[in-house]
């Protein structure tokens, strides 16, 4: 119970974080509109996607245990969709890496996911917040089902082009006896990389 309470309040702030900034593009937005009532609101910006668009991200990162103590690196590649100006489902691909038991090679894993998130703001930072669902495999992982939460900051160099980070908490079903122990049974996914909107 205690190593679930921290996941649980992290999870608490930054879900008040996005509905906090949800809530100033909507007063934004209901001003906009009382002073040109004859349009409708659409929050335009020079940075970012819009509904329509689509999204391919490139990174590195890596992934650890609960504990922090079994860790391993690779890479990322995802392939998203807007469907509203903030609403983006995706698909992700990771290939980690890591040294086997007493440097005996080298093992790969791999790890296929879907998300959808939720992005706010409209200038050059845009964080957003999802949930993801998937599968872990590969030579030192048990294959197994796993969904999660996740959070990130994508920072735009250009109107669609932007640098972003992004870390995920994934519960792993396989390992569980009961739905609580899934708290425990879980890993860290982080990544950071580069990625662009056409």
């Amino acid at each position: 119970m205690k190593r679930i309470q921290p996941i649980l309040a992290s999870l608490s702030l930054l879900l008040a974080g996005a509905f906090t900034a949800r809530a100033q593009t909507d007063a934004t937005a209901s001003s906009s509109s009382a002073r040109t009532p004859s349009s409708s609101y659409h929050a335009t910006s020079e940075f970012g996607a819009s509904k329509g668009d689509w999204e391919f991200s490139l990174g590195g990162g890596g992934a650890s245990n609960r504990a922090l103590n079994n860790s391993l690196g690779g890479v990322n590649a995802s392939l998203g969709y807007f469907l509203t100006d903030g609403l983006e489902v995706s698909m992700r691909q990771f290939v980690n890496y890591s040294n086997g038991p007493g440097g005996g090679g080298t093992d790969y894993d791999g790890a296929t996911f879907a998300g959808i998130d939720a992005h706010f703001g409209t200038g050059r930072l845009h964080p957003f917040v999802g949930v993801t669902f998937g599968r872990l495999y590969g030579d030192s992982t048990n294959d197994s089902w796993a969904a999660g939460i996740e959070g990130g900051l994508k920072f735009y160099v250009l109107s669609k082009t932007f640098l972003f980070a992004t870390g995920t908490y994934d519960w792993i079903f396989s390992h569980a006896s009961r739905p609580a122990d899934n708290f425990s049974d879980g890993a860290f996914l982080w990544s950071l990389g580069v990625g662009f909107n056409f």
